[in-house]
């Protein structure tokens, strides 16, 4: 019994002491973490820090461009003839509308007209071109004045255009002595060639 409770007891002894060498060693390694820990700290709180200031960005307002207005402009004024001066187209004494003409035939348009305004229209006072084929016509110039309210016929001398077929339009109006129009629109309208209509149906209940 002795001899097995020796080896036994040798063996705890040996094991006691190396589990206290080891808890020595370690010991020792936990005091050497803590020191270097503790330094660590004590420079950490030595240490400067450099706060970066925050800059807040400066909006810059942007320079607010006004429009100027050019008031030197100046609006320019149509010219209008005298609103004493007018015209009234009473009715065509001659060529009829829709009269059917050749080419290149001659022929003159009489209106019937008066002086409907409150001035007497001088001499020099022209019935001229206004709008559609000219038909060769040239301006009438009176060559005696005409009171208000007198009633006249005024003519002019046409020329029926040749390479054309159907329906021809020629515009006249009068003007005062700075060529201005007033008054009525006096028209010339003649059908040349063939003119095909087409007939009108009328429906029956």
């Amino acid at each position: 019994m002795k001899t097995k409770i020796l080896p036994i007891l040798a063996s705890l002894i040996s094991g006691v002491l190396l589990f206290s060498c080891g808890t020595k060693d370690t010991a020792v390694d936990v005091d050497a973490i803590r020191t270097e820990a503790v330094k660590t700290h004590i420079a950490s709180q030595t240490e400067v820090l450099v706060v970066l200031p925050t800059a807040s960005p400066t909006l810059t307002a942007e320079p607010s461009v006004t429009p100027t207005l050019d008031v030197t402009a100046t609006l320019e004024t149509p010219a209008v003839a005298n609103p004493c001066y007018n015209l009234l187209w009473i009715e065509d004494r001659s060529i009829p509308d829709g009269a059917n003409l050749k080419a290149n035939e001659v022929f003159t348009k009489t209106w019937y007209i008066q002086n409907n305004g409150g001035c007497a229209w001088a001499p020099g006072f022209t019935f001229s071109h206004f709008g559609g084929d000219p038909m060769e016509g040239e301006p009438v110039a009176l060559t005696e004045p005409i009171p208000a309210g007198a009633k006249r016929e005024i003519s002019v001398e046409l020329v029926v255009p040749s390479g054309q077929n159907g329906l021809i339009q020629s515009s006249w109006r009068m003007t005062d002595q700075n060529g201005l129009f007033f008054g009525d629109t006096l028209t010339v309208n003649i059908t040349v060639g063939d003119v095909v209509t087409t007939p009108v149906v009328t429906a029956t209940p």
